[in-house]
């Protein structure tokens, strides 16, 4: 007799047995339904913190949704969570990071691209490129006005990249919900170079999981970002992931060029134009082919200048008085330094230009005013979100991610969100080995000499097919424009044909450019050409592919022995 002659039928179970049966059966999870997570875990964003090992799971909240780009419905899956990085000397997981990834249905993973997004600081989340650039929703703001408080929106972001890429939203450490594992600390991963690593850790970890190996890879970093992006993109390399693109938005490539005046002076002058205070006659209408102009000033006539200060030549100071709208007088007594700042930290050019008004503008964009009479010209514009620009969408992002993150993707969480971690700045490592093996991070006095346009010209030279745009705005004061030009420039890139994988684009926008709408617009169509520049070329596809396959055998083999 076997014995499932002695199992009973439906016809014959009780409705007691039959509701045990059910409880004991596996649940199936049914296809397209959402699944909401709440998490219990306790993530601390201070140097010291970290969460226990029996706490290192991989639980996600996943949704289902649809948005309409170009046209065309598209049906897409968020998930919400956390991925675990392993040690790659151990294998020991070291870190639990929170991510969200928007992956668009029913795709084939070699025909369909993923992109990783995060911002910079360091220290900060990604929640900011997250819900104000190219996923599939994003928030209304009123900029380069002040939005107003709540109630606030989002829509449908008919801008987004879900129709040429899957997304994912990279936390670092310490940021968001991301935490190290015990016994690692939050501070073991606050560095240049021990971020990169960290960051890389999670893409592999990502490729693995989601079968994503052989998809098409690209990075999006926004201001601190693209300093990470070039070491990452290297170290991707070295660990034989190739990307097929790179996006570097408001950069900062070289710490010693921070506060150039030579670099600062056209968006200056940029600000000067768009707040109708140049003394140039008559008004310029195109602002690209002035900045132009007021380019070529600035690295002949202007870089002269501040060599010979104190000497000076009246003709230049009143050139320089034309183009950014600030008296002869008040230039002296900056010693023509249009990037200086006060002893408090206030730039001089963006407190001084409205002045009269009462009035400071927007370090981060420069269209942003804000009230600078009374108290308010005395408060400390380092900390929290006390900048003109950050002011006017700080209350938007704070509102709409929780509403967004709890409702729309149903992922809710005891601890606090860490947009900003103020002490994963104060405690960053800035030392940084080069591919050569130079320190490129902090000088022997230990000041701060962050270069890394040389890690992205090593990566370019050995990956020949590897695109990069730049995007910066032209009214952000705190990356300016053209000292990114003038960093990519001089960056150590020899080799004319690999240089043509190189552009630089520039929108009437600031440090954020998505918040613009019109650049938005305009810098989705930028990254779509670059996009299709980088998955169509069948040979360089083809290399791409050979690598990384090299690079699976050589894992297998390891594995095997």
């Amino acid at each position: 007799m076997n014995s499932d002659s002695v199992a009973a039928s439906p016809a014959d179970e009780t409705p007691e047995l039959a509701a045990k049966a059910a409880r004991k059966a596996p649940k199936k999870k049914a296809a397209g339904r959402d699944q909401p997570y709440f998490d219990p875990v306790a993530y601390g964003n201070g140097p010291d913190d970290s969460v226990e090992a029996t706490e290192a799971d991989e639980n996600a909240a996943v949704t289902h949704h649809s948005v309409t780009v170009g046209g065309a419905k598209i049906a897409y899956t968020a998930t919400v969570g956390h991925l675990v990085t392993v040690d790659p000397s151990s294998s020991k997981p070291d870190a639990k990071m929170f991510y969200v990834a928007f992956t668009k249905d029913n795709q084939k993973a070699e025909q369909r691209a993923v992109t990783f997004f995060y911002n910079g600081g360091p220290g900060s989340s990604s929640v900011f490129v997250l819900l104000g650039s190219f996923a599939p929703r994003r928030i209304k703001t009123s900029m380069p006005s002040f939005t107003p408080p709540a109630p606030y929106q989002m829509e449908d972001n008919p801008d987004s990249l879900i129709d040429k890429s899957d997304l994912v939203f990279i936390n670092p450490v310490g940021t968001g919900y991301s935490a190290a594992i015990a016994p690692n600390k939050n501070r073991d991963f606050w560095g240049v170079d021990q971020d990169a690593d960290s960051i890389k850790q999670f893409i592999k970890r990502y490729l693995t999981k989601n079968n994503r190996w052989n998809s098409p890879k690209f990075l999006f970093g926004e201001s601190y970002g693209t300093a990470r992006s070039c070491v990452l993109a290297y170290r991707l390399h070295e660990d034989g992931v190739d990307l097929n693109g790179v996006t570097l938005q408001s950069s900062i490539l070289d710490y010693r060029q921070a506060g150039n005046p030579v670099g600062a002076l056209p968006t200056a002058a940029a600000d000067a134009w768009y707040h109708k205070k140049l003394d140039v006659h008559p008004r310029p209408t195109n602002l690209e082919a002035f900045a132009e102009e007021v380019a070529e000033f600035a690295r002949t006539d202007y870089l002269n200048a501040l060599r010979k200060f104190p000497q000076t030549d009246d003709d230049v100071v009143q050139k320089l008085s034309e183009y950014t709208g600030i008296e002869k007088a008040t230039l002296l007594a900056w010693s023509l330094d249009i990037a200086a700042y006060d002893s408090r930290g206030n730039s001089l050019f963006l407190t001084t230009l409205l002045k009269s008004k009462g009035q400071a503008l927007g370090s981060y964009d420069g269209r942003v005013i804000g009230v600078s009479s009374g108290i308010a010209g005395k408060i400390d514009p380092n900390s929290g979100g006390n900048d003109p620009t950050m002011t006017a969408v700080s209350g938007v992002y704070t509102s709409m991610w929780n509403s967004y993150l709890n409702e729309q993707l149903k992922f809710t969480s005891t601890s606090s969100f860490t947009d900003l971690n103020d002490q994963a700045f104060l405690n960053w490592d800035f030392k940084h080995t080069d591919p050569t093996g130079a320190q490129k991070g902090v000088d022997s006095k230990g000041n701060i000499i962050l270069y890394t346009a040389g890690d992205l010209a090593a990566v370019m030279a050995l990956n020949v097919d590897l695109k990069v745009l730049a995007a910066n705005g032209m009214y952000d004061f705190v990356t300016p424009f053209y000292q990114t030009v003038l960093d990519l420039q001089q960056m150590p890139l020899i080799d004319k044909t690999v240089r043509q994988n190189l552009s630089a684009t520039f929108y009437p926008s600031g440090h954020m450019v998505y918040l613009d709408g019109g650049s938005r617009t305009q810098l989705k169509k930028d990254l779509a050409t670059m996009y299709e520049a980088a998955t169509t070329n069948a040979v360089a596809m083809n290399r791409i592919i050979a690598l990384q396959d090299m690079t699976a055998a050589k894992m297998n083999e390891a594995v095997k022995r």
